[in-house]
C-alpha cells in the first residue's frame, strides 16, 4: 500500500499540471534542454472551431457584441470564448455548439476535420490559416442572426507554432515544411508537410485536428519531434 505522503504528493503534482494546462501556462520544453538535442514541442489537438471578424460577430451576436473569455488557450492572447454557433451544411445537417475562438480576426474562418466535413456534406481543402482558396461555404447560426458564409471553411493544415528564439536555435524558418515524428501511446507515426509558423509571441506548440490526433493515438500535450 502506498504511503499517504506519496499519494498526497502525487495528487498535488497532478493538480498543478491540470491547473497550468487550463490556464494555458504549461511551458514547452526549451530547445537547449531537449534530450539528445532533439527538437521537441508539445502537440495539442484542435477540435472544430470558428474565427470571426467584426462584421460577422455583429451579424450573429448583435451590433457591438464582444467575445467573453471562457478559458485562455496555450498561445498568448488567444482564448476559447463562451460563445458558440451552429454550423449548417447543404444537407441540412447541423453541428451545434461549435466554439468561437478569440480575439476577433480580420477574416471569418471555420476549421473542421474531414470527418466533420463528410457529415456536413462539404469538401473543404487542406489550407493554411487565412488561405481561403477553393474553400467551402456554410450557414452559421447565432442567437441574433444567420450568416451565409460564402467562403472560409477549411481543413486546417498541420502546423507548428515556433518562437523566434527556438527558430534561431533550431535553424527553422517561417513557412518551412518539415516532418514530425510521433511515438506517443504506442502508435509510431511520421507526419509529412507540417508548416512552421514563426512569431516572437508564439510558444512552441504543434496543432493537429481531431482526425490526425486520433490516428496518431494522441490525447493532447504529448511531446513530438521535429525532424531535421
Amino acid at each position: 500500500m502506498s504511503s499517504p505522503n506519496l499519494n498526497d504528493a502525487l495528487v498535488e503534482q497532478i493538480t498543478r499540471r491540470v491547473v497550468a494546462r487550463l490556464q494555458g501556462e504549461l511551458a514547452s520544453t526549451p530547445p537547449a534542454s531537449a534530450p539528445g538535442g532533439k527538437m521537441l514541442v508539445p502537440c495539442n489537438i484542435s477540435v472544430r472551431h470558428i474565427h470571426l471578424d467584426r462584421k460577422s460577430m455583429d451579424a450573429l451576436y448583435g451590433p457591438g457584441s464582444e467575445l467573453e473569455v471562457l478559458r485562455p488557450l496555450y498561445q498568448t492572447g488567444e482564448f476559447a470564448s463562451k460563445q458558440t454557433l451552429t454550423l449548417v451544411g447543404p444537407r441540412m445537417r447541423c453541428l451545434g455548439e461549435v466554439r468561437i475562438l478569440g480575439p476577433l480576426r480580420k477574416y471569418t474562418q471555420v476549421e473542421v476535420s474531414r470527418t466533420d466535413a463528410i457529415y456536413l456534406g462539404i469538401d473543404p481543402p487542406v489550407n493554411r490559416s487565412g488561405d481561403h482558396t477553393n474553400s467551402e461555404k456554410l450557414i452559421l447560426v447565432g442567437p441574433h442572426g444567420v450568416l451565409h458564409l460564402q467562403k472560409g471553411v477549411i481543413l486546417a493544415n498541420r502546423h507548428i507554432h515556433i518562437s523566434v528564439e527556438s527558430a534561431k536555435k533550431w535553424g527553422l524558418s517561417d513557412n518551412q515544411s518539415v516532418r514530425v515524428r510521433i511515438e506517443a501511446n504506442g502508435k509510431k507515426t511520421i507526419l509529412e508537410e507540417c508548416q512552421i509558423r514563426v512569431l516572437d509571441l508564439f510558444k512552441d506548440e504543434m496543432h493537429l485536428d481531431t482526425d490526425d490526433g486520433n490516428a496518431c493515438g494522441l490525447r493532447g500535450g504529448e511531446m513530438v519531434e521535429i525532424l531535421p
